[in-house]
């Protein structure tokens, strides 16, 4: 009897864990994967002719350059930021720690909309500093450089959220045992500290780079929609699709989703190479947020 009771227990646990995986994958192919065929299938609906005109018009180039340039620089922004922030937070105990951790989190709190708004108001024609910047013939806002600004605003977040765990589970000790050897600041940040996180930090570049290519609301509230001057990917995809042409669009569209997967795939790597990260994440994540309450 007990023998039978076992089994029945082990069947209903066995078919409980397909089901839930048949609903994971019920659910990611229906709102994941089918929009994602759909993009590539839209975009070579008329024939690969058409889909290469498409891309190769110098409007939508411009577009795919302005993207990748303001990557290019809002990425090593939050990288300077994100390594000394996480070092700051994991490495040392300070008045305004809290404080500082809430304001890393501001971001994910405040719509990119309105952090575009934040922009216009510092930068714009009538703006705080707009009189300033208009005397002395500087542009910010409808311009590349607001561009810039809003897509660091919406994006330095994410290397210092990967690293403040990662380097609050890995402790002082390797740190504080160079010191003791000798070591200079420097010599112990660029030997000791950037080695062990090196797979994290990489990590929250990805994601930051992700999150840089995709930004719609910030950067369409500074950019003024100028084709081929202040138009990147997902602003020219909207503005094609505005215009009923549909093809353009999607082939845009799956240039773009093309970057998110190679970005996908990096991240992948990146888990497959160090699993240790997403452990050293969950480790370390209640003790944030301790801190910060």
């Amino acid at each position: 009897m007990a023998a039978a009771d076992a089994r029945d227990s082990r069947r209903r646990r066995r078919w409980g864990r397909f089901i839930l995986i048949g609903v994971a994958l019920l659910f990611l192919g229906l709102f994941l994967l089918l929009p994602l065929l759909a993009v590539f299938a839209q975009a070579l609906a008329k024939g690969l002719g058409t889909y290469v005109t498409a891309i190769s018009d110098p409007i939508a180039w411009s577009a795919v350059k302005l993207t990748l340039l303001v990557a290019a620089v809002a990425v090593p922004f939050n990288l300077v930021f994100g390594v000394a922030a996480a070092w700051a937070i994991a490495k040392f105990e300070f008045r305004g720690k809290s404080a500082l951790i809430t304001l890393i989190d501001l971001p994910f709190a405040v719509s990119p909309v309105i952090a575009g708004l934040i922009f216009i108001l510092l930068f714009g024609t009538h703006g705080w500093f707009g009189g300033y910047l208009r005397a002395h013939h500087i542009r910010v806002v409808f311009a590349v450089p607001g561009i810039v600004l809003a897509t660091i605003f919406v994006t330095f977040p994410f290397i210092a959220r990967e690293l403040i765990p990662v380097m609050q589970a890995q402790g002082k000790d390797d740190e504080e045992t160079a010191l003791s050897l000798g070591a200079t600041g420097w010599q112990t940040f660029w030997r000791v500290t950037l080695p062990n996180i090196r797979w994290g930090l990489m990590y929250g570049v990805l994601l930051c780079n992700a999150r840089a290519m995709g930004e719609f609301g910030a950067v369409s509230v500074v950019s003024g929609h100028v084709r081929g001057l202040t138009n990147t990917m997902p602003l020219h995809i909207e503005i094609l699709y505005n215009e009923y042409n549909y093809t353009a669009a999607f082939a845009v569209a799956s240039l773009l989703a093309l970057l998110a997967l190679l970005t996908l795939a990096g991240k992948s790597f990146l888990e497959w190479r160090q699993p240790e990260l997403r452990h050293a994440f969950g480790q370390a994540r209640d003790r944030t947020r301790r801190e910060n309450t």
